[in-house]
């Protein structure tokens, strides 16, 4: 797993060459580059993707959301967007 933020998929875009969802990380929702995962991995609403520099780097299970976040706490960074 590469060390990166955690979020969880809302829905896939329509347009974008099916490469963009809109990603719910800790509450606020971003639009993510899907295009670098590789072809065979499908997402739905309610799976996880850990995010780099606005693109998706792998898909996780929920254990792996929660480790991705475990270490970005260890650096310093919250849980929550409103206590940074």
């Amino acid at each position: 797993m590469c060390l990166g933020i955690p979020g969880q998929v809302v829905r896939m875009l329509e347009g974008y060459g099916n490469q963009l969802a809109l990603v719910d990380v800790v509450g606020e929702q971003r639009k993510v580059n899907v295009g670098m995962l590789p072809e065979d991995v499908s997402l739905e609403p309610g799976d996880w993707i850990v995010i780099h520099m606005g693109f998706a780097m792998e898909k996780v299970d929920e254990a792996g959301a929660e480790k991705a976040m475990a270490g970005l706490e260890m650096m310093g960074r919250s849980r929550t967007a409103d206590e940074d």
